[in-house]
């Protein structure tokens, strides 16, 4: 998710800032520790446009509008004279620069678990979370928000899970700085008997709301009246790695980019499953966090490439010849559109402290489309401001937010969050490895409900999956990450190769020690880290 940003209709407080690009708020779930929270991809080749927006942010939109809106959101903002575009075959392309080394910058978003170590049982408060960061003495907390040394801005999950969200920088320096603020927070916790744990779903405890701003509110009452079955468990009970990489160097690039961020991605769900269990129980599922969100409406998290092709284009749809620049514009538009209004601002409702709006449900079934064309919720039209809190409250498999934001991988126990950042890097800024990945991954690009159940107990995706970790490892490698190739390699013998993920060791714990042990036995690992 970009960097960090509350989200708005589904958490973000903060009004569009001129420095915001096209996507404005923030990924779905977030509220900020104490302020508001900032952005946090790269943005700076949108200010000019996203200043335009925010002068006109209350007028009304219509459909021309919201294609604007949406090619911003996809389209590069510049277009190098010396970048091209390669192909390799329909099934195969990707539009890469012909380069050697890993061409993007990435923001890294973990989010975590809190447990108190001798009572895990129970749900920890942000209250309790937050007075113990505040013990990180080179913690910023002004009037962005708190602010670790590394540049992770620090925000809560409506269900208490922490967040840190890092800056844009090169796929090295970006471990490196959240490596090293997740190692304040740790210890920071430790102090007060808390720990940090990661994982897809919490085993153990049954997610409770923590947090009464009415945007969460909204979003509840939402899923509690038809938005999904598992809408407050996703809410309240999941956490993520959440990659974030450039759109690429043009148009062209950037459709290629986006195509290949899905066509790798059941083979990076399966390979990084890390979710069997839920409020106690097992699942049957290695990525239970995956069968949540496939419990949500469709029309919110289905992915934009489902759409059909416009029809002046010969695209037959997902997984098949690459999305054209035009064409992905287009359907981003479509799924905003297509999409249901969770919520909306309401101008004269009463504001409570530290509210900068009052957030109010929609429940009946109304579009963006629909009310653009006068049928919504509300008698006055939507704005540019509702349609970035729109935007923020779909979350397709890859969204599209200036940036691509990567939102299918599980939270990885341990480090293992080094490993799923780093290879997705490679994988989809490394011309050679997407090229590589492009084509091993391309037999198993629809495999989405058999990546959460089985794993890398489905052998064509262990196939893939051990084929992207070789080219991961020799990507990252070619760039200097030898510590990261290593970690991959690794990983890759201890998992893929032996037709494991994750998610199957923490199942055998889970049968050994019970929900509760699990938690406990990994809130102590989570501190020997630190």
């Amino acid at each position: 998710m970009p960097r960090h940003v509350t989200l708005r209709g589904s958490g973000d407080d903060e009004p569009p800032s001129p420095h915001r690009s096209p996507g404005a708020p923030s990924p779905g779930r977030q509220s900020p520790i104490g302020q508001p929270s900032a952005q946090a991809h790269p943005e700076s080749a949108h200010r000019e446009s996203a200043h335009r927006e925010s002068a006109h942010r209350d007028q009304p939109v219509d459909l021309n509008a919201v294609r604007a809106f949406a090619a911003r959101c996809v389209t590069p903002a510049e277009n190098p004279a010396d970048a091209s575009a390669t192909s390799v075959g329909a099934a195969t392309s990707v539009g890469i620069r012909t380069s050697v080394g890993i061409e993007t910058s990435v923001g890294i978003e973990t989010e975590w678990f809190v447990v108190d170590s001798r009572a895990v049982h129970r749900p920890v408060p942000p209250t309790r979370t937050l007075r113990a960061l505040s013990r990180i003495a080179s913690l910023d907390t002004g009037a962005a928000g708190p602010v670790l040394p590394g540049g992770s801005r620090l925000t809560f999950e409506p269900g208490g899970q922490l967040e840190l969200s890092g800056p844009p920088a090169g796929l090295a320096a970006a471990v490196r700085s959240t490596a090293a603020d997740l190692h304040l927070v740790r210890a920071a916790l430790a102090e007060d008997g808390l720990a940090i744990v990661g994982m897809g779903v919490d085993p153990l405890r049954a997610g409770v709301r923590q947090t009464t701003a009415s945007r969460y509110a909204a979003m509840e009452e939402h899923f509690r009246t038809g938005g999904g079955t598992s809408g407050e468990v996703m809410m309240c009970s999941t956490a993520s790695v959440q990659v974030n990489l450039d759109l690429g160097a043009t148009p062209a690039q950037a459709a290629e980019r986006f195509r290949l961020a899905h066509e790798v991605g059941p083979v990076l769900t399966a390979m990084f499953a890390a979710s069997p269990a839920l409020a106690g129980r097992r699942t049957g599922w290695c990525s239970t966090r995956q069968a949540v969100w496939s419990g949500i409406d469709a029309s919110r998290t289905g992915s934009v490439l489902d759409l059909p092709a416009p029809a002046a284009t010969s695209d037959a749809g997902h997984g098949t010849a690459p999305a054209r620049p035009g064409d992905l514009a287009e359907r981003w538009a479509r799924y905003l559109l297509d999409a249901k209004l969770m919520l909306i601002a309401d101008p004269a409702g009463d504001l409570r402290p530290g509210e900068d709006r009052r957030f109010v449900p929609v429940t009946g079934g109304h579009t963006f489309g629909d009310w653009v064309a006068g049928r919504g919720p509300v008698e006055r039209a939507p704005t540019l401001e509702d349609l970035s809190y729109h935007a923020t409250t779909v979350f397709p498999p890859v969204r599209p937010r200036g940036w691509w934001e990567l939102r299918y991988l599980d939270a990885q126990p341990g480090e293992g969050w080094r490993v799923a950042v780093a290879v997705a890097t490679a994988l989809l800024g490394d011309p050679v490895a997407a090229r590589g990945a492009a084509e091993a991954c391309a037999p198993v690009a629809r495999r989405w409900p058999m990546a959460a159940m089985l794993g890398m107990a489905d052998e064509p995706l262990r196939l893939a999956a051990v084929r992207c970790l070789e080219l991961a490892a020799t990507a990252l490698r070619s760039a200097g990450c030898v510590d990261l190739a290593e970690a991959a390699e690794t990983f890759a013998e201890r998992y893929p190769q032996r037709g494991r993920c994750p998610a199957d060791e923490l199942s055998e714990r889970f049968t050994l020690i019970g929900p509760t042990g699990l938690l406990r036995e990994e809130a102590q690992l989570c501190v020997s880290v630190a």
